[in-house]
């Protein structure tokens, strides 16, 4: 599974590439907006991160374009951000998939659970979608 992590922070980026890399998870990372929007088609990831506060596009602004577009439309799109859980809602409708904060996903100086997080929203996306099982990878 190829995960699209677009995050300006080059420390989280880092921290969250690892992460999923030691869960043999596929992954490839962007900085900005622009670079985002251009690399989910080149890529065709199997989901993507996002990050809310980038450079040249906010990542409302990639939601937006990549939600519009009918190649990267049915991309599922998991939000996360530093800002308040008060953004989840109006992200959800605009086509977010989920919404996970920072804080919960990096609880800890040197435990990442976003790959355990990633996991449940895997499999509840495939249900969604009529997979009957998960396409995680297994170590």
């Amino acid at each position: 599974m190829k995960i699209f992590v677009v995050e300006d922070s080059k420390p989280i980026r880092r921290e969250n590439e690892s992460a999923l890399y030691k869960a043999w998870y596929e992954v490839v990372g962007a900085v900005d907006g622009e670079s985002a929007v251009r690399f989910a088609h080149d890529l065709n990831p199997d989901l993507i991160l996002l990050d809310m506060i980038l450079p040249k596009l906010s990542g409302p602004e990639v939601l937006q374009h990549l939600k519009s577009d009918p190649e990267t439309a049915d991309i599922p799109v998991v939000v996360l951000s530093s800002l308040s859980e008060k953004n989840r809602q109006k992200l959800m409708e605009a086509g977010a998939e989920e919404y996970l904060e920072k804080d919960e996903v990096m609880a800890s100086h040197g435990m990442n659970l976003l790959p355990k997080m990633l996991e449940n929203i895997i499999c509840r996306i495939n249900r969604k979608r009529g997979i009957p099982f998960s396409s995680v990878p297994v170590k």
